[in-house]
């Protein structure tokens, strides 16, 4: 199933009760919500932070946050 999604870099630009706007290399800005492991392990999420979003390749405008990068001092 993860074969058939498209990876993605971008910075979070806004957030609210667990949807995220997410601004993408190339400009376009998504919708994206927590996946189930950053839940589950409490990983927060806030406006500037560097995430990988996973796209469906049938709806380009919504995805799934799966990672933040982390941030160096």
């Amino acid at each position: 199933m993860s074969e058939d999604k498209l990876e993605v870099e971008g910075t979070v630009v806004e957030s609210s009760k667990g949807i995220f706007r997410v601004k993408l290399e190339n400009d376009h800005i998504v919708i994206g919500h927590l996946s189930g492991k950053m839940k589950m392990y409490k990983i927060r999420v806030l406006p500037g932070d560097t995430v990988t979003i996973e796209l469906s390749p049938y709806d380009l405008k919504r995805g799934r946050i799966v990672r933040r990068e982390k941030v160096e001092h």
